[in-house]
């Protein structure tokens, strides 16, 4: 019977199972260690070493071509269907995840690297050399390509990371278990105890597969102090609300957005200095980002408002404070005010195809860019797009982080809005969850720093003393004296300039 048509299958599974785990290695790699770009080429890069080191070593298996195989098939599928998990667990419990990441980016690749050239040798003496290398080939490249759209757009959203792990773990061992009846003519040692060993693999995979939620909390109550009383994976990141002594906690990526023992500070300072730099009274308010509705909340403290647009990617972190009844009362259920209307859309993409009505104000308030996907919602081009948005005398806040801990970072921000034709009145607070905090307050025309918050609004924070210090910079958070870039599409510089600030507090 010819084999190869089935090989060939085989060669795509292989191909696609191989750059899915790399992709979760990354994508696992960037959640927790940060510094996206970096982990991301250092995957890669090993990933690629490690293929070429298995196909040296190929070279160095003459017999029971067939029989290692199938072991290197069940290898994969034991390490790349339980890296998620075991990685989950290692960074929660280890000091030295970055090895363990490394290690075993560095197995798969090195399996994966074996198995092409095996699978080659065994259909060698079925056709022609030129047509098997041809064939090999396209199809690795099929199904690096099948991996690389269903990851992001398929597995990811509707899996999670572990049990896109486990998933394809499954496929690997179902793979070597079929082997063992596609190669049979080939095989010399006990098939049998083969095809037992790949059905328990098998079905330790689908065990885990159904526990997948008890590995990630296993993982996740050894990463966060306080108790754990949601978490949920949507197809953009990992939500966490965990609660504690001092209140409760949302987590992204297992990065703290907000404690509600001090959050109010933050979204006061956020939200209100707009309102002092506005003119008149604000009827329209857009809020970019913001879906845990606790900026809405402040907003909705001026009755001039008639209108609110929200822009937040993620319906599930719209939805979180439905979902916690604490997170609902901490917004005071700001979501379900009749005057907000929510949209989960990329801001970017919002921004530049969406028509809208100018508006009075509007509140930035997207996570710190520590990826390329979020350093976008920083540069020059989205600022020109806000500006479509905006009335001559319109005035913005953007959350610009932390102006002590990542001071170019922050003087980048400025100076890109600057770039961009805004005038800035640079301010930062105290807020204790995350220590001295920045924001940018803009206009498209000159104004004068405004000097006590709107009369007649409930604050627990600022008051007439606290907000004119609000744009007092002492010595060093104030503008550096190195000349910083201007953050672009094509340079992405903020990006550079936060990972490496950030990086001396996260190691």
């Amino acid at each position: 019977m010819k084999r190869a048509p089935l090989l060939f299958l085989n060669v795509f599974v292989i191909a696609t199972c191989g750059l899915i785990y790399e992709l979760l290695a990354g994508t696992l790699s960037s959640y927790v260690l940060g510094d996206s770009v970096t982990q991301f080429s250092l995957i890669i890069g090993i990933y690629l070493f490690a293929m070429g080191v298995g196909s040296w070593l190929s070279r160095f298996i003459d017999k029971h071509v067939a029989e290692k195989f199938i072991d290197i098939e069940l290898a994969v599928a034991v390490i790349g269907g339980f890296s998620a998990p075991l990685l989950f667990l290692t960074f929660a419990n280890l000091s030295y995840f970055s090895v363990v990441l490394y290690t075993v980016v560095f197995i798969i690749g090195m399996l994966v690297g074996l198995e092409i050239p095996l699978l080659m040798r065994i259909l060698q003496d079925e056709m022609d050399f030129k047509d098997l290398v041809s064939r090999v080939l396209a199809f690795d490249y099929i199904g690096a390509l099948a991996a690389s759209l269903l990851f992001p757009i398929f597995f990811v959203p509707r899996l999670g990371l572990t049990r896109t792990s486990l998933i394809f773990g499954m496929l690997n061992a179902a793979v070597g278990i079929w082997g063992t009846w596609l190669l049979l003519p080939l095989l010399k040692r006990n098939v049998t105890i083969m095809r037992v060993k790949g059905f328990v693999i098998l079905a330790l995979l689908v065990i885990a597969f159904i526990k997948a939620d008890r590995l990630t909390t296993l993982a996740e109550d050894s990463l966060f102090v306080d108790n754990i009383i949601y978490a949920k994976s949507s197809a953009y990141q990992r939500i966490v609300v965990t609660k504690g002594k001092t209140g409760y906690a949302l987590f992204l990526n297992g990065n703290l957005q907000f404690n509600s023992f001090d959050e109010y500070r933050y979204h006061e300072a956020l939200v209100h200095p707009a309102f002092a730099a506005f003119s008149g009274d604000a009827k329209r308010v857009l809020v970019l980002g913001g879906g845990d509705g606790l900026a809405l909340r402040e907003i909705e403290k001026y009755k001039s408002v008639e209108f609110i647009q929200l822009v937040d990617l993620d319906p599930d972190m719209t939805k979180v404070s439905s979902a916690v009844p604490a997170l609902g009362e901490l917004n005071k259920h700001s979501l379900n005010d009749p005057r907000v209307h929510v949209t989960n859309a990329d801001a970017f993409v919002w921004l530049d195809n969406v028509p809208a009505e100018p508006f009075d104000i509007a509140i930035v308030d997207f996570p710190d860019p520590n990826n390329f996907a979020l350093g976008k919602l920083y540069t020059t081009r989205f600022y020109n797009l806000l500006k479509q948005k905006l009335k001559p005398d319109s005035s913005v806040v953007i959350q610009t982080t932390s102006p002590l801990i990542a001071r170019n970072s922050f003087w980048c921000v400025m100076n890109t809005l600057e770039a961009s034709g805004y005038t800035v009145k640079p301010y930062q607070t105290t807020v204790p969850s995350f220590g001295i905090w920045g924001y940018a307050l803009a206009k498209l025309q000159p104004f004068e720093t405004p000097r006590s918050p709107p009369a007649g609004i409930e604050m627990r924070f600022l008051n007439n003393e606290t907000f004119a210090s609000l744009f007092e910079f002492p010595a060093d958070t104030s503008r550096p004296n190195e000349e910083l870039e201007i953050n672009r599409l094509d340079n992405q510089a903020l990006v550079r300039y936060y990972e490496a600030e950030w990086r001396r507090f996260e190691q």
